[in-house]
């Protein structure tokens, strides 16, 4: 019996998220789109895409970026998104449809990665991010959207969008169930400081109580 308990611990669910069985696509993170954002404060925003981004970067997730009228009206990436993800080599998709799913360019990115799972974090969540999930799961692919690296002009926009999409079967995270669902394992040292000091950057307080326990308990 014990041996049968532990056999089967070994086995973690296929319903979790791991860098090889996904796509990640960050969906116009650009200025103009988050000077309406209400739903969340500004520095909560852009500390939970940083999170996403370099977590995505740390665990080489195949990703995608891409913004909607970048040099007409909505302006540049946020700087956290440019960090790990910079324009000059990661190529952006700029388009004009609010749904990126309908731009040929950015639809050939996205499934050209050969994933079946796709993870959207974007602004606003009830036009650019509703509409791809939709999109995307209307052939096929699962879907997860991390709620918290999206945002909108209202929290009931954001909440409306976010139950319409769990309605259709569309599967809510955050940014940091993210990036602890890739790690999963304190043992898997190749990216275990790399998730610690990116939490210790932009992980607010739980980034506080790593940084505590490496320097005061030396662990």
């Amino acid at each position: 019996m014990a041996l049968s308990s532990f056999a089967y611990a070994q086995k973690p669910s296929p319903e979790l998220l791991t860098p090889t069985n996904h796509t990640l696509v960050l969906i116009d993170h650009e200025s103009q789109m988050a000077f309406a954002v209400a739903s969340l404060p500004i520095f909560e925003l852009r500390n939970n895409t940083a999170i996403v981004a370099g977590g995505s970067k740390l665990f080489n997730v195949p990703t995608v970026v891409t913004t909607v009228a970048e040099k007409s009206f909505s302006g540049p990436v946020f700087p956290e998104v440019n960090e790990f993800y910079p324009q000059a080599t990661s190529g952006y998709i700029d388009r004009t449809t609010m749904n990126a799913w309908e731009d040929p360019n950015a639809y050939k990115a996205i499934v050209g990665k050969g994933k079946k799972r796709i993870v959207l974090a974007g602004l606003w969540t009830s036009v650019c991010i509703v509409g791809p999930a939709l999109s995307a799961q209307a052939e096929g692919y699962e879907v997860f959207v991390i709620t918290d690296a999206c945002g909108d002009v209202s929290e009931e926009a954001h909440e409306r969008a976010v139950q319409r999409m769990i309605q259709a079967g569309i599967r809510p995270l955050t940014s940091v169930q993210y990036i602890l669902e890739l790690q999963r394992d304190w043992a898997r040292g190749a990216t275990y400081k790399g998730v610690t000091d990116l939490m210790k950057r932009y992980g607010g307080g739980y980034g506080i109580g790593i940084q505590y326990a490496h320097e005061m308990l030396k662990h």
